[in-house]
């Protein structure tokens, strides 16, 4: 039996608490299972996430500054969930999965596929387009401020405007710029004024330069995306970055896109061959994964929430949805299904509120 039941510490006993149950667990559960038959299991669903007082808080939530809209429709990369976002879909989808607060930022590829002058301008308004939405919705909205990466000088300067003007709550970063991931040294001026902030980076997949096109007819948001996350991961571990910079939180969306795939390459593998072997052991490998950050973004209903938790603590899942690729409600429904109420507490708003105080008194 999972001691996440009992035990106030969330670090001591086993990871995983899917499938735990105690008597009083089970009776309730029994319950709800037969109230679920009687009335009808997904209209019952709907009804009870739309009237519960909204307390969740999303990581992973994407809007559509206006000016970035543009510019994707100018190189001729708009998709049609960012052609047709606006802010009252996002608050409607909020209100149906209890989400009382989305933090904010545009999605891939952000703004990596503009000009050093032309990104910065472009990040700028988004960021003070969000900062707008949080005026306008009190409580409902945070931001995670755009950085014009590539460009390490520009993207200085808007991290002091997104904190220091903007009261960011975080950073919204790629995985990777072109063919740069996150541990490389180029971008060691980026963490080291981060790590001073003790900043929350949260983390987007995106396609690579190397990747492009690899399979015929298979878009590269079906499995290159992951790739690319875990690709960061190991860039930020195995270079060193990780663990120059303690005081950054990172958030990596979709559970770390293939982490658990290739865990034990990383523990093991990794480890026990040069370079690397005498540099990191497995408790360096396995320290840094467990002081990063999940999102439940599109990994609620599969295989890979319950291999995530074995790997790392529930208390590093944090909730995300996807907006407006996925739904909030469809992610409540698959993670009803995985967690006790306990641990749904953690990953739904608890885990978050670490990372971001201010939600508190949101």
């Amino acid at each position: 039996m999972s001691k996440h039941l009992f035990a106030g510490c969330q670090c001591c006993g086993p990871q995983s608490t899917i499938g735990s149950f105690s008597r009083r667990g089970f009776l309730t559960g029994a319950a709800a299972v037969a109230a679920t038959a009687a009335l009808g299991g997904s209209a019952l669903f709907s009804k009870a996430s739309a009237q519960a007082k909204p307390h969740r808080i999303d990581v992973h939530h994407h809007v559509a500054p206006p000016s970035w809209v543009e510019a994707l429709k100018k190189a001729g990369k708009i998709s049609p969930p960012v052609e047709n976002w606006n802010i009252e879909k996002s608050l409607a989808d909020m209100d149906k999965g209890g989400v009382a607060t989305a933090m904010v930022s545009p999605t891939t590829p952000q703004v990596t596929f503009l000009g050093k002058e032309e990104a910065a301008k472009v990040a700028r308004e988004c960021n003070e387009y969000s900062k707008k939405l949080m005026s306008d919705h009190p409580g409902k909205f945070g931001l995670f401020a755009t950085l014009p990466m590539p460009h390490v000088d520009e993207a200085l300067k808007e991290i002091a405007y997104a904190f220091d003007t903007l009261k960011a709550d975080g950073i919204g970063m790629m995985t990777s710029y072109g063919d740069k991931w996150l541990g490389y040294a180029e971008f060691e001026p980026v963490w080291q004024e981060l790590n001073k902030r003790k900043a929350t980076v949260y983390t987007h997949p995106d396609g690579a330069n190397c990747c492009v096109n690899l399979v015929k007819g298979l878009p590269e948001t079906i499995v290159e995306f992951g790739a690319d996350s875990t690709r960061s991961i190991a860039s930020l571990i195995f270079s060193g970055a990780a663990q120059r910079y303690p005081d950054i939180n990172f958030i990596f969306s979709h559970g770390g896109g293939v982490l658990t795939a290739v865990a034990e390459r990383f523990q093991i593998q990794m480890v026990n061959t040069p370079p690397y072997k005498g540099k990191f052991t497995r408790e360096d490998v396995d320290n840094q994964l467990k002081r990063f950050y999940y999102d439940t973004a599109q990994i609620s209903n599969a295989v890979t929430i319950d291999a995530l938790v074995k790997l790392v603590p529930v208390s590093q899942v944090v909730f995300g949805s996807d907006y407006p690729y996925r739904t909030s409600e469809e992610h409540v429904k698959g993670l009803s299904a995985r967690f006790n109420a306990a641990d749904l507490k953690m990953i739904d708003r608890d885990n978050a509120l670490r990372l971001l105080p201010r939600l508190r008194e949101a």
